[in-house]
């Protein structure tokens, strides 16, 4: 088959219809408020893209009184993020919680966890240094320490450092789902997250953390690049779709730092992955490198158990 027509059905297969998907997902969301007889809607705003659309959606589905934000930014958060969620929150007329979760974090001794903490060292340069961190692992592995992280860490040498690092970045997440419930539960409250396919297929989200832990998950059938067509429609602002995805936990690293491929790749791998296509076809037809389609497939498998619960099912001995 000619290499254009079947390029051009991969990426038609992309393509989306942002209107109706906006509409299915707000019905979505108001029909599980009301079928798990919840009174309202809490999400956790980070002033990323899926978040942002996230609150658009849950606002247009049950009204700005109804859909309250929290957000829950550390010392190790950009200001920028910061400001974005508050604007976001803003243009939406939506209401927030703003709830700095340091002190939650000091009282866990988590800040010891990163030695670049037991002294003072500007943000911008701590950055600078986690990046080199990074690249120094990826240069000595051969993997990033993101990939090497969806499983434990037997008999690797790095492993110490990674076990830490892992500890430090993760309870971020997994306090912030907590605060969540907390509110949702106060307030009965459907929580809403905002995982979206791309992240979930391969594992790029903490297991039990706010984009993994809620009540539904609207965007979890959307790859980013879909997300960032319905941000458009959604009328997100310009600089929250363009900037860079940051999981914002540690400073330096963007997602797709840690991944090591753009949204744009990663997306078409997985269409065509779940399409059926070979790996051969992948590189012939889409140009992509056999090392990044492997690298893919096998982030995929090594996260499986993020995304399952595995129990002895009909094993047990009776």
């Amino acid at each position: 088959m000619n290499i254009n027509i079947k390029l051009k059905e991969l990426q038609s297969k992309m393509k989306i219809e942002p209107e109706r998907i906006s509409v299915f997902l707000e019905n979505y969301i108001k029909e599980y408020m009301e079928k798990l007889e919840r009174e309202s809607v809490v999400l956790g705003l980070s002033g990323g893209l899926d978040s942002a659309v996230v609150a658009a959606l849950c606002k247009r589905a049950v009204g700005s009184k109804k859909t309250l934000a929290l957000i829950m930014p550390d010392k190790d958060s950009d200001k920028e993020h910061l400001k974005d969620a508050q604007d976001i929150a803003e243009v939406l007329n939506i209401e927030t919680k703003l709830v700095d979760i340091s002190p939650y974090l000091k009282k866990l001794s988590i800040y010891k966890l990163l030695p670049l903490n037991k002294v003072h060292i500007p943000g911008e340069l701590k950055g600078f240094l986690i990046k080199r961190a990074y690249n120094f692992y990826k240069e000595k592995t051969g993997e990033t320490p993101f990939s090497t992280s969806v499983l434990g860490f037997k008999d690797n040498k790095f492993g110490s450092y990674l076990k830490k690092a892992n500890a430090y970045y993760r309870i971020k997440h997994r306090l912030r789902m907590t605060l969540l419930y907390l509110q949702g539960e106060l307030e009965n409250r459907l929580i809403v997250g905002a995982a979206n396919k791309s992240e979930y297929k391969i594992g790029f989200f903490v297991k039990h953390g706010c984009d993994d832990a809620a009540d539904i998950m609207p965007l979890l059938n959307l790859y980013k690049t879909q997300v960032r067509e319905l941000a458009k429609y959604l009328e997100i602002p310009s600089r929250i779709i363009e900037k860079s995805p940051s999981p914002d936990i540690l400073p330096g690293i963007t997602d797709e730092k840690a991944i090591g491929i753009p949204y744009e790749k990663l997306d078409l791998i997985l269409l065509a992955l779940e399409e059926g296509w070979e790996i051969l076809d992948i590189v012939c037809f889409l140009g992509i490198k056999e090392r990044d389609i492997i690298y893919i497939k096998n982030l995929i498998q090594k996260s499986e158990h993020m995304r399952n619960v595995y129990t002895p099912g009909n094993k047990l001995p009776f």
